[in-house]
């Protein structure tokens, strides 16, 4: 039988593009090259490309997505989108692939908008009943328009400060002091439109991966987080600045409550592929941080570590996700 051909999408114009093209290597070595065709399609500063084998990149026709090789034409069966940020990661590029009748990897369009902007995302989750810290949004262009005072006095001190649409805590501060307020906010908005200034909170950070197909539910053993930093920032995630217990040191109640939300929320918003959910752990009470969902997949990144703690073979999993 005639291999399937899948088109890992990968880069991006945000801050996370080096980290996407990370991802979409730890990917293309995961796959089953036994089973599928694989290439990787860039897109980078308004060119759409696919890198192939022989060095060389072919432009990708945006009407149907397919590509020439070798004076072949070649149409993958299936995407797996791995940006990181815009466009893949918004809802953009996956509005893109319904038009086309083209099958990925990730969510549709309303879940990758919504939990794209953690703003939106943690107001919505507060109204299904899950617990997320106080924050609230200061828009480009008016930040000066509420007072360092009344930042202060809705979330405390010490906050984050963080783009409202963004990941690998590219532009995010701890701020600790008042004086540390506004350089944060500059720094947030050279990120993005919106900032997100959100309480802080202290406990135990953890992340639960996830993915449902037809046939099963498969929820991956928790990942504690122990940062060397201030926070999880991008050192910590990337440069190994941090300690990552797989299984996480949690008794075992607290593990399956952690579980059991992690596959409700999955429900809940009718997510598609493998999701992520970072999570802080409060005197008992588990407050969500964020929903991945095109998580990271170097071979070092959470979810690969977390299915080998479970025993499950990654190429199976990838499997699974492309005929599931």
């Amino acid at each position: 039988m005639e291999k399937k051909t899948v088109a890992i999408i990968c880069g991006g114009d945000s801050s996370e593009h080096d980290v996407s093209m990370r991802s979409a290597a730890g990917i293309a070595s995961f796959i089953d090259a036994n089973k599928y065709n694989i290439y990787k399609v860039e897109i980078h500063a308004g060119k759409w490309e696919a890198l192939l084998d022989n060095g060389t990149r072919a432009t990708v026709d945006r009407n149907d997505f397919t590509f020439t090789e070798d004076g072949k034409k070649i149409k993958p069966d299936f995407c797996y989108i791995t940006i990181h940020g815009a466009p893949g990661e918004n809802g953009i590029l996956q509005g893109y692939l319904d038009l086309i009748g083209m099958p990925y990897s990730t969510s549709g369009v309303l879940v990758e908008a919504l939990t794209y902007d953690k703003f939106v995302l943690n107001n919505y989750m507060r109204s299904l009943g899950v617990r997320v810290a106080d924050s609230m949004l200061i828009l480009k262009g008016r930040d000066n328009e509420v007072s360092d005072e009344d930042i202060i006095g809705r979330v405390g001190l010490p906050c984050f400060v963080k783009p409202a649409r963004g990941g690998s805590s590219f532009g995010t501060t701890k701020v600790k002091t008042k004086e540390e307020l506004r350089p944060a906010i500059s720094l947030a908005l050279a990120e993005g439109e919106d900032v997100m200034v959100e309480a802080f909170m202290k406990g135990t950070e953890i992340t639960c991966g996830c993915y449902k197909t037809k046939e099963k539910s498969v929820v991956f053993p928790i990942t504690e987080v122990v940062p060397a930093n201030e926070f999880f920032d991008y050192d910590a995630k990337y440069n190994g600045q941090v300690q990552e217990i797989t299984p996480a040191r949690l008794d075992e109640r607290t593990t399956e409550r952690v579980k059991t939300l992690t596959s409700t929320i999955y429900d809940l918003l009718q997510c598609k592929g493998i999701i992520r959910i970072d999570y802080i752990i409060v005197d008992s009470t588990i407050n969500l941080l964020e929903i991945n969902t095109t998580p990271g997949m170097t071979a070092t990144s959470f979810i690969p570590q977390q299915v080998r703690a479970a025993g499950l073979d990654i190429k199976d999993v990838m499997t699974d996700i492309i005929e599931g």
